[in-house]
């Protein structure tokens, strides 16, 4: 088959925040073995930290040169494996169409949606006449954090279990979160069940359980530690989910707009500070999160001294941290040649206020500082 009569398969990797799209992402484009991959970061928030992170995956994607020249959001970037990639927030179809011009360059096309995504209208976009045909959904991998469906976050009432809620079918689903983790799976063409080393067997058996309630039998569940499969069980699948999605039921409608995100009943505000030590970026991070309705925190910690640049991400009251390079030149003097490296974060919740959240975070810093000093 031709290279122009060819559909290039996409798989549109989606879940909740902090599941491991990202890093699913980055195991994909380490074990790519040739496949040429392209690959679009659908961002939430004022901060790119999902693009960024996966820029600096180590496989050289902010090495090469970026096409459009300005710049702005949606440009390309070429990788050090062949590869392109890709950050975009809204809009989707020039995206797709400057995929389409390089089709002889692209074996695959890896999606990761914003974790407060509705994959469903992103998957009805591939039946639009100047899509159709040249892309299919190869599968729709869909995510799942063990440890957070494990402890009810997913739940209608994050504060009751989950079986208590299955008990009673007139109980409101007042929480977005429990509609949202249900919509991406009624979307799912494979799930995987991911940080299964964080739970136990029984936990494991227990939110295999609730997942399978939400999703057709043909539909598989793996467990994965870290995102880590095999390429065979992830890519190939020839799903073709745009010729069924429409069959699939959803909270939300049917909304034909790939743009459309699940956005309304979320906050997300920067917060920005100098912690002295990791362990004061968590303590002041938590105590935010103590605090507020905050689902997700992640960011880049600049430490005194420190060459590296520190990424934390947390779920809940869970955080997780890690050196991912070194910082550039760049980013760490201002226009005057100062120092202006900063940390920054994104807090994504329900009812944030930037300048209290702020606030409370300066207050946090200094707090864990003094106790750290003694005084």
């Amino acid at each position: 088959m031709s290279e122009l009569m060819r559909k290039i398969p996409v798989t549109i990797v989606t879940g909740f925040l902090g599941s491991g799209k990202t890093t699913l992402l980055r195991h994909i484009l380490r074990e790519a073995n040739g496949l040429r991959i392209a690959v679009i970061v659908n961002e939430f928030g004022e901060l790119g930290i999902d693009g960024e992170i996966l820029k600096g995956c180590g496989i050289g994607c902010d090495e090469g040169d970026s096409e459009g020249g300005n710049g702005s959001e949606g440009q390309l970037y070429e990788l050090a494996n062949g590869c392109l990639c890709c950050t975009v927030q809204e809009e989707f179809f020039p995206v797709m169409e400057a995929l389409v011009e390089r089709r002889a360059q692209i074996d695959h096309v890896l999606i990761e949606t914003s974790g407060l995504a509705l994959p469903k209208p992103l998957v009805q976009a591939f039946n639009w006449p100047s899509i159709r045909n040249s892309f299919t959904v190869d599968a729709v991998v869909t995510m799942v954090d063990g440890p957070a469906a494990a402890s009810g976050q997913f739940a209608a009432d994050p504060n009751a279990v989950d079986a208590q809620r299955r008990a009673d079918p007139n109980l409101d689903h007042e929480s977005p979160l429990h509609e949202l983790f249900e919509d991406q799976l009624s979307a799912a063409d494979l799930v995987v069940l991911n940080k299964t080393d964080l739970i136990g067997e029984a936990e494991q058996a227990a939110v295999e359980a609730l997942i399978r309630e939400e999703l057709p039998p043909h539909v598989k569940i793996l467990r994965a530690q870290g995102g880590q499969l095999a390429l065979p069980a992830l890519l190939g699948l020839a799903a073709a989910s745009e010729a069924t999605i429409d069959q699939r039921p959803d909270h939300h409608g049917s909304s034909n707009d790939p743009d459309h995100h699940h956005h309304d009943d979320f906050d997300s505000v920067v917060v920005t500070g100098a912690p002295a030590t990791r362990e004061a970026a968590i303590a002041a991070l938590g105590a935010l999160v103590e605090r507020h309705t905050i689902y997700r925190a992640k960011g880049f910690a600049a430490l005194p001294g420190a060459p590296m640049r520190l990424v934390i991400q947390g779920v809940g009251r869970r955080f997780d941290s890690y050196f991912d390079r070194r910082w550039r030149e760049d980013e760490m003097r201002d226009e005057m040649g100062h120092q202006a490296r900063t940390s920054r974060f994104v807090l994504i919740g329900e009812d944030l206020d930037q300048a209290v959240l702020q606030a409370a975070f300066d207050a946090a810093l200094a707090s864990v500082t003094a106790e750290a000093t003694g005084r």
